[in-house]
Formats: structure tokens, sequence, C-alpha cells
């Protein structure tokens, strides 16, 4: 039996948790679906009205690190209160990720950004606390939406 890690986020999603799946593993490397499995038929009981063919529990991983999600409908939506930081080696890694998974404009501050399923993410080089040791640069920081590692490194 395989070894499970001892903690995996788990992303409950309205309706999106297939196609957020299938993006997320598009956008990491080492990632793949792991399974997914559906709801059964929802005549078999009253929980199930409307879930047919919905992920009742997917098992993917992402750049080797295991999640769980469902469509589990409108009752709960994702905040800012949660996010996933993604540890980046240099601008080119930061600008990638940027562009694959910042949706929401209005969200982005400090490196932070929200994806299309209303996710948030922290997208930050794997140098962050040395680019943040002096005031000067927690205020550049503070003014920036994407992280811009040159102008922390002058500021």
């Amino acid at each position: 039996m395989a070894q499970l890690a001892p903690i995996r986020p788990c992303l409950w999603f309205d309706n999106q948790a297939r196609e957020a799946m299938e993006y997320y593993v598009g956008v990491f490397p080492d990632s793949r679906i792991v399974s997914i499995d559906e709801y059964p038929d929802e005549s078999l009981d009253e929980h199930f009205s409307g879930m047919s063919g919905k992920v009742l529990n997917g098992r993917f991983t992402l750049n080797g690190v295991d999640f769980v999600c469902l469509d589990g409908g409108p009752l709960f939506t994702f905040n800012e209160s949660i996010s996933f930081v993604v540890t980046c080696a240099d601008q080119a890694e930061i600008d990638a990720y940027w562009s694959k998974l910042s949706h929401v404009p209005e969200s982005e501050q400090c490196g932070w950004c929200k994806d299309r399923f209303g996710v948030s993410w922290q997208i930050v080089p794997a140098n962050m606390d040395e680019l943040t040791t002096r005031p000067e640069q927690v205020q550049a920081m503070m003014r920036q939406k994407k992280i811009v590692i040159d102008e922390l490194v002058n500021a």
C-alpha cells in the first residue's frame, strides 16, 4: 500500500473540480491526476440530487504535492485566508506561473494572485527573505503586484 502524506489540502469546488485538476496539472511540472471518483447514481440517496457525474473525490499531484478535491456545490467558496505558496528560482519562473495563475487583477498584491477558480496563490522567489531585509525593500514589495526581483534588489 502506498504511503500517504500526513496532510493533504482538499479543495471544495462548486462544480469545476475536474476542470481545475486538468488545468493545474498543466501548470505545474511533475503533476498528474491520480484518480477521479464520481458521485453515484442520484437515485441512491437524496444528498446526491443533481450531483451525478460530478467529482466526489478527486486525487491529484502538483509538483510532487498531493491534493484532493470535490464538487460540493456553491455552499463554500475560496477566500484569501488560505493560499498556496509557489517558490520560484528566478524572474522567468515567477513570470510563467503568474501568467498562468493570475486571473483576478483586483486580487493582485505583493506576489499574491487569484486563479480563475478563486484559489489564492503566492508566487514568490525562493530567496524572498533575503530580498526583504531592508525597509526600502519591504516598501518596494508592498507597491508590487507581481514580484519583480530586480526592483527589490535595487530598492
